[in-house]
């Protein structure tokens, strides 16, 4: 039913007038800009009191023209969690985690994942995969006890709101998708690391100092000597090492001759036995 061939720009302000008083900006615009959403979708009826929590993260998330298009084209079921399971139950690090201006994406995934392009009912609540908006499956199915549950969330409210659209199905708890789960984790370890490194370290040169060179001499400057100290001692002679100093001279050095052997350096050849050629 075309929203605008019945009369609908004569209760546009009207329209416009219910939406301000729910408070949700971005819907209002979205009707009264002439787009596709009118006052009878599905959209709209996510200003539904039980579900302002979600209406307000599909504005946070820029998603109200993909989901435009999305109604535009086919019809929706909407699994909305209750508005307590997205204040007070929901974890207070994630909630963070999602607001953050860096995981926009993170966060258009998860809303996403509570739509599917198509509509089920409750009577026709089949125990089947379906694909969601986010591109990933729910997986519909009914417990022993009756309850239809969608992945680990049991629908509180099924058929809550019938449009000609879609169908809203209110949920216990919020939907969360694989690969955001995993992002969450990845971001929280690196946090956590980040948490424990040390800061103000003192910086280990790999260098070693022997093999680096030394400082340019100042321009005009002599070039430096070598140094002539030894860097292992130098062992001296046995005849150095019994040289002592005479008190009673002044500088001169008198050699113990006491401590030193008499036998010749070197020992010498008989020769008395040599052969003699003629």
């Amino acid at each position: 039913m075309d929203f605008a061939g019945y009369g609908g720009f004569h209760l546009l302000p009207l329209i416009v007038a219910l939406l301000l008083s729910s408070g949700t900006p971005a819907l209002v615009s979205a009707v009264a800009g002439g787009g596709q959403i009118n006052s009878n979708s599905v959209l709209v009826a996510l200003l539904d009191s039980h579900y302002t929590e979600l209406a307000e993260l599909v504005e946070k998330a820029l998603l109200l023209p993909t989901l435009e298009e999305a109604v535009g084209r086919h019809n929706l079921t909407v699994f909305a969690p209750r508005n307590e399971a997205l204040e007070r139950k929901l974890d207070p690090e994630f909630k963070r985690f999602l607001l953050e201006p860096g995981n926009l994406k993170s966060l258009q995934t998860l809303i996403l994942f509570h739509f599917v392009p198509s509509c089920i009912y409750t009577s026709s609540f089949p125990s089947a995969r379906h694909r969601t908006l986010a591109g990933d499956h729910v997986e519909l199915s009914r417990s022993r006890s009756g309850e239809n549950c969608v992945d680990s969330a049991v629908v509180v409210h099924p058929d809550a709101v019938v449009r000609p659209d879609g169908v809203i199905h209110g949920i216990e708890s919020l939907l969360v998708p694989r690969s955001v789960q995993e992002d969450f984790n990845r971001r929280r370890n690196l946090a956590d690391i980040s948490a424990v490194l040390p800061t103000g370290a003192p910086e280990v040169d790999p260098e070693p100092t022997a093999s680096k060179a030394a400082p340019p001499s100042p321009a005009g400057s002599l070039p430096p000597f070598p140094s002539t100290t030894p860097s292992h001692p130098v062992p001296t002679s046995p005849l150095l090492q019994h040289q002592v100093p005479d008190p009673a001279s002044t500088g001169s050095t008198v050699i113990d001759r006491s401590r030193i052997s008499s036998k010749p350096l070197y020992s010498t050849v008989a020769t008395t036995n040599s052969p003699t050629f003629s």
